[in-house]
Order: structure tokens, then sequence, then C-alpha cells
């Protein structure tokens, strides 16, 4: 597989509203929510966002409480001695995140906290009140990406929400996502009607379309492909991804049958 980032219409629309930080109107409402579910790429995108622009990525943790989510990010922002007092700890955190956004605003990019698999504190005040302490203090753009009870919870914290008014639902990808992924990572060249039937079979879970891609690049590479590429019917018989449900393998058949 190809070692590149496909633009999807998902990653789009997540950059379209960071965008939009820049001209809102209250500096304290940084924050951009990040949900939709599993497999859907949220992951990939906010890692690949973070790669490129040197943000924050950190990934909660289900027991995280106030101090281990400032050692994350005082970890993650490379402090070896770490002072023992919470409060040299946060201003140390902010002092740090501080310069980085001045080093960033100088070189004309983007940055930001990000902190993933939000949903495993978005019930926890302190940890909250913490994320909000420092996007609050640096007026920094923060993204918190999760699932469904993200911005549920999210509801129960009125000032923490009211600072997110940016949110994005990932949504199953389309069948131009669709193309764009086959057409983007696979080794081989994939025929119109076989990137249909991954698209239509995927359900747009991208998880699923990166798995069928791996599929057809191993069934590819032993195949004389023609000028099409890999076709529908070159795979009939082929195991092409597992159904996320049942986990059982999806076989491609010559036709849709009824």
């Amino acid at each position: 597989m190809k070692p590149v980032f496909v633009q999807t219409s998902n990653y789009k629309r997540f950059t379209t509203a960071l965008s939009r930080l820049d001209g809102r109107g209250a500096r304290e409402a940084c924050m951009v929510v990040v949900d939709g579910k599993p497999g859907l790429g949220k992951t990939a995108t906010m890692m690949h966002w973070a790669a490129q622009t040197g943000c924050i990525y950190l990934r909660a943790q289900k027991g995280w409480d106030y101090s281990w989510f400032i050692q994350e990010l005082l970890t993650e922002l490379q402090v070896t001695n770490m002072p023992r007092g919470r409060r040299e700890r946060f201003r140390l955190a902010l002092e740090i995140l501080g310069d980085r956004s001045v080093d960033a605003e100088v070189e004309g990019r983007p940055f930001g906290l990000m902190i993933d698999e939000a949903d495993l504190i978005s019930n926890k005040p302190e940890v909250m009140e913490a994320v909000r302490g420092v996007s609050d203090l640096k007026h920094m753009p923060t993204i918190l990406v999760g699932m469904g009870k993200l911005r549920d919870n999210l509801r129960r914290f009125p000032q923490i929400e009211s600072r997110a008014p940016n949110k994005v639902e990932f949504l199953p990808a389309t069948l131009d996502d669709a193309t764009a992924l086959v057409s983007g990572l696979c080794e081989v060249q994939v025929a119109a009607d076989l990137i249909a039937l991954i698209w239509k079979l995927s359900r747009g879970f991208s998880r699923e379309i990166v798995e069928a891609i791996s599929a057809v690049e191993r069934f590819g590479h032993r195949l004389d492909v023609g000028p099409q590429g890999v076709t529908r019917a070159d795979m009939a018989g082929q195991v092409l991804m597992n159904n996320r449900e049942t986990g059982k393998p999806i076989i491609v058949t010559e036709a849709d049958h009824g």
C-alpha cells in the first residue's frame, strides 16, 4: 500500500472547521469537536494533521485524572524533569505551549492541542476543566475527538460546550471518497466496477475500504492486470473484507443477486 494520505470529504470538512477559528468573534471559542462512528478515519486524519502541523496529539486513557492528563501533556512536550507541584506543572505546560504557539505563528502554520478518545474524559469535570483552562489561557485551538458520547457529555459542561461552536461529524465515505482512497493507496490499478463494490460492501467505512485495498493488492500482484485494472470478475470468489458485525469474510461475486 502506498504511504500517502488521501484527503477525503471528512478531512476537508475538518480543515474547514479549523479555518473558521481564525474568524471567530470570541477568542475563547477555540474548541472543535470531532465525532463519528469507529472506522471512519478520525484517528488517521488527526494523526496526519498533527504530524503536518506539529500539533500536540494526546490519546486519552480511561483512568485519566487531572494529574495524569498534565503529566501526559508535559511528556508530549518533551519535559524530562517534571516539577513536583500541580501548579508548577500546569504553569510549565502553559509556558511551553505558548512558546510553540508563537513559533507556529511566526512560521505561518496552525498549532493546537488535540485529544483523541475524548469520550473517556468527557464525563470527568476536573479533567475537562483543565482542558478548558489550557485552551482559555492561550486561546489555543483545542480539538476533542470522540464518538457519540462526546457531544452528549459536553452538554453537561456549558462553559466548555459554549467554547466549541465548530462541530464536525465524520460521515461514511462517498463513492468519490472511495475512488480517491483506492486510487491513491492501492499499488495496482483497480477497475471502476470493483471500486463501486468495495464502496457498497464497506458501507463507507474507511477501515473496511483499506482492508479491501490490501486484499486487492495481494491478488493483483499475482495477476496479469488488464488495461482496466483488477475487475470485479477477476476477484470473483476472493475474500474482499470482513463483515464488521459478524466477523465473517465477504466474498466477491461476479454480479449482485436479487
